[in-house]
């Protein structure tokens, strides 16, 4: 007997969404394996303590342009503005 359209359309639709499922599945087992294998032989680096007496610069004078910086802001304004 032959297929109509529409069981043709889901025999499609299931064969496309099993394949995709069985591609997913072995995907997560295979990060999952890896993940496992490179936790196993990856050395763990240890984080630099920064020393208690180190003086932390405030915020304000994080944000400010240091000299060469104002120039090169100048330089480029005055170029951008030539055009």
């Amino acid at each position: 007997m032959q297929e109509t359209l529409i069981d043709q359309g889901v025999n499609l639709m299931l064969f496309g969404m099993g394949t995709v499922f069985v591609f997913l599945t072995i995907l997560v087992f295979a990060t999952s394996f890896m993940s496992k294998v490179v936790s196993r032989f990856a050395s763990e680096e240890e984080l630099p303590v920064p020393a208690a007496n180190t003086p932390i610069s405030s915020p304000a004078a994080a944000s400010q342009p240091t000299p060469n910086i104002m120039s090169a802001i100048e330089k480029a304004i005055a170029a951008h503005r030539k055009r």
